[in-house]
């Protein structure tokens, strides 16, 4: 009887199996760290974007409106990479860099009805909704990761190891170079090199081919004018065009007028028409002039934590190519918010590039959302939880 009975059971406890991802304590202070950086932006985008909002006859919470939708989806976003096991990600690197470089094409090739021409570039289709240039940053990341681990020892090979990366990446560039967008080119340039460098190849290679690709690059430079101008007024503020330092200048009022503890909330001037897009290429302008050298102190440490738990994360990942996906994800994020406060500073040439999780743009903040979503994925771990609540930790391979 005992033994009829204990059989009836075992269906009903093995019903009672599940699993779930547990996250990490990296993981967990990334979502701090991401939370606070989406809070800390959107106050900070209502300030830089309320009386632009204005001038423009909309109402002053316009812009925010439509950030929180793309937090929103964010959030979404970022639920379903954090559940989705990792891993797969390696299986699916060819169709996302297909559809990477499908829609770069599509955004030189489509009228202007499907991909709007904004502020004389071609980044964006269906109006402002989505920008490929923006999922190219995950397909170079997810499908270099995959190729470095496939080639294995053939990595530190020139011919049959590095150069295949060179030329689908340099698609890539050469697709967002005509949009124009030079930034998110050498973005995906430094994505590849970091990624090779971390994967094993040998220096001497990176030296070969930088001197082959450094003139290439300049000279395609030479062609577009407004990169030309925008190098000239960096290295030489007082001969370069007014038109062309004017930004950079207003800048530097903003942050130098914030002083150290900043001028205050929403009492910054910048945004009155002085900066142009305050509200996204230039929003650490307004950090600096409204919250200070504290303020943006705190949001440099912030991405500091990041990057930190980012590539701790990467350390303790499950797999090499989990690895390498790791490191990729965390340095684009740490990287273009380097690059936009060096820019604000002046300590960068002018280059677009926005802060990811403050600056306005629904596509940029649904995609980092989602990267952080794979990270956190990447610093958990799978566990069984058995009847009423009793847990065994499982391999996540």
């Amino acid at each position: 009887m005992a033994t009829a009975a204990t059989a009836r059971e075992r269906p009903q406890v093995a019903a009672q199996v599940r699993e779930r991802w547990r996250m990490g304590s990296e993981a967990l202070g990334l979502v701090v760290v991401t939370s606070a950086l989406l809070a800390f932006g959107l106050a900070v985008l209502y300030s830089a974007s309320a009386i632009v909002a204005m001038q423009e006859g909309r109402d002053s919470w316009y812009y925010v409106a439509r950030q929180a939708t793309g937090v929103l989806a964010g959030i979404v976003a970022f639920a379903v990479a954090a559940k989705l096991p990792a891993e797969k990600w390696q299986g699916w690197a060819w169709p996302l860099m297909y559809v990477a470089i499908g829609s770069l094409f599509l955004c030189l090739v489509l009228p202007e009805s499907i991909a709007p021409r904004i502020n004389g570039s071609k980044r964006f289709l269906f109006g402002s909704s989505f920008q490929p240039s923006e999922f190219g940053k995950l397909a170079v990341v997810i499908w270099t990761s995959m190729l470095i681990v496939k080639k294995g020892p053939q990595l530190r090979r020139l011919t049959k190891g590095v150069l295949p990366f060179f030329v689908v990446i340099g698609v890539c560039n050469v697709l967002a170079a005509l949009e124009p967008d030079l930034s998110v080119a050498m973005l995906y340039t430094l994505l590849l090199a970091i990624l090779l460098f971390v994967g094993g190849v040998r220096v001497a290679h990176f030296v070969f081919l930088g001197a082959l690709a450094i003139p290439l690059m300049w000279r395609q430079i030479e062609k577009v004018q407004y990169a030309v101008l925008r190098l000239t007024s960096f290295l030489d503020p007082g001969r370069a065009p007014a038109q062309v330092g004017y930004q950079l200048k207003q800048s530097l009022i903003a942050v130098g007028s914030g002083g150290a503890l900043g001028q205050g909330f929403g009492q910054g001037r910048q945004q009155y028409g002085f900066l142009p897009f305050p509200y996204s290429d230039f929003i650490a302008s307004n950090i600096g002039e409204e919250w200070g050298f504290i303020g943006l102190a705190a949001v440099t440490i912030a991405f500091a934590a990041y990057a930190l738990l980012g590539f701790r994360i990467a350390r303790k990942a499950r797999s090499p190519f989990l690895q390498l996906v790791a490191v990729g994800l965390t340095f684009v994020t740490a990287l273009t918010a380097y690059l936009h406060i060096g820019v604000v500073v002046g300590l960068l040439p002018t280059t677009g590039l926005t802060l990811p999780f403050v600056s306005y743009g629904r596509s940029n903040i649904v995609l980092t959302m989602f990267f952080t979503g794979i990270l956190v994925n990447i610093g958990s771990a799978r566990e069984r939880v058995i009847g009423g609540g009793a847990t065994n930790p499982m391999s996540a391979e």
